[in-house]
């Protein structure tokens, strides 16, 4: 199985490599190319493959997702300039906050409609596909520091925000269903679980972010030519995560803020002249791992797409999750409509990836003991969704953002 794995992967990472021009001139994703071929090779492994316990094996899946987040919340950290400033941040902070909830919401009545789940279970599931995706979404990502484009950072900054901010409601979910101790009316879940988790989060990230870029800085000036660009994407990436651990801190949260305040005081701000080529540097590097990430999370995807039970049901779930519940939530929660343009604001209404985020929480939810049929439900559910969203998204990412292009004014980096 090993050698295979090893086959499979090394053959897909240079063919998307080699077939790189004609993907980007495709009406597809390499997301999309990496999802059929992770299925097709499930589909004909000889001997097939053994019946998936995700159950079984939360723990590796959750470290897996969990590393591949972490990984891209620092790249996108790292890439984005939004000013310091309300105006700036209103749009990706209620897509994370107020439209997330609306799609909680509802997600949960979609689900205790047409899936066995009880109403807990249903509102489980809809917060564990409440975040939007940091790692499949490169299609509609900002594609440098200096992209200013609004749809582009509404949709990163998004999807970087709303996998810390959506853990308080997979806990207070665990909690309905006596898994997680919320506390007498609910104070320790609201305490803990959202206001300390949150903010510890954020402000953790940004002390780190300006100490280590303190020294990084202070190194530079010493030695400019000094290497060890990935000992330091790394690095920081595993002190933070280490700190949140420890202080029960959004690790997510954390490592996107050390990402954005790294080498600069704020997320718009310029990074220091003698750092702007170490920038760069990690920029690259973290491009490369959100790359390898992709591919790995998504061929696994794939194959488990050949273990899991599919029905009429669960398809017609995915398919209001991404055609109903996504625009309904984005249009609801940047209300009054004249907030933004409308062609921006029905692509935010569209794009909306369900992804590795989602995986995490699954398995994360797994770990903390859900099981039995409800389970079940729930894994199948969850990946005909990522599948149903990485397709649809897949599809219509490249089309529509090159007719988005088009049509917008060209907006000079400043």
């Amino acid at each position: 199985m090993l050698t295979a794995t090893l086959l499979l992967i090394g053959a897909v990472l240079l063919a998307m490599s080699l077939a790189q021009t004609l993907v980007a001139r495709l009406p597809l994703s390499p997301a999309l190319v990496y999802l059929a071929v992770g299925w097709a090779a499930a589909s004909v492994a000889s001997p097939p493959l053994p019946e998936a316990d995700l159950i079984g094996h939360a723990t590796l899946l959750r470290v897996l997702a969990e590393i591949a987040v972490l990984l891209s919340l620092f790249a996108i950290g790292l890439k984005i300039r939004v000013a310091a400033t309300w105006a700036a941040w209103r749009v990706p902070v209620l897509l994370a906050t107020t439209s997330m909830l609306w799609a909680v919401a509802l997600a949960t009545m979609l689900a205790a409609w047409l899936l066995p789940l009880s109403w807990p279970m249903a509102f489980l599931l809809a917060a564990i596909l409440a975040p939007t995706d940091p790692v499949l979404a490169s299609d509609v990502q900002t594609r440098s520091e200096h992209d200013r484009d609004a749809l582009r950072l509404s949709l990163t900054v998004e999807g970087a925000l709303n996998d810390g901010t959506a853990f308080p409601l997979v806990m207070l979910a665990l909690g309905w269903l006596g898994l997680h101790e919320l506390g007498a009316n609910g104070l320790r879940w609201i305490q803990v679980d959202l206001l300390w988790s949150v903010g510890a989060g954020v402000a953790l990230g940004v002390a780190c972010g300006r100490a280590i870029g303190w020294a990084l800085l202070r190194r530079q000036r010493a030695a400019p030519d000094s290497q060890g660009d990935e000992l330091i994407y790394l690095g920081a990436i595993a002190l933070v995560y280490g700190l949140s651990l420890a202080l029960y801190a959004s690790a997510f949260l954390a490592v996107f803020a050390c990402g954005a305040t790294l080498l600069r005081q704020h997320p718009a701000s310029r990074a220091e002249p003698e750092a702007v080529g170490l920038g760069q540097h990690l920029q690259a590097f973290g491009a490369r791992c959100e790359r390898l990430a992709e591919v790995l999370m998504v061929l696994l995807i794939g194959a488990a797409l050949t273990r899991i039970t599919w029905s009429v049901d669960v398809l017609l779930f995915a398919l209001g999750l991404v055609l109903l519940v996504r625009p309904a939530s984005v249009l609801l929660g940047l209300l009054p409509p004249k907030a933004l343009p409308t062609t921006q604001r029905r692509l935010l209404a569209w794009f909306g990836i369900r992804g590795v985020g989602s995986l995490f929480y699954l398995a994360f939810v797994l770990e903390r003991g859900v099981s039995g049929p409800a389970a079940q439900t729930l894994i199948s559910a969850c990946l005909v969704c990522l599948a149903v969203s990485i397709a649809l998204h897949g599809v219509s990412a490249t089309p529509l953002m090159r007719w988005y292009q088009r049509r917008r004014a060209p907006v000079k980096a400043p």
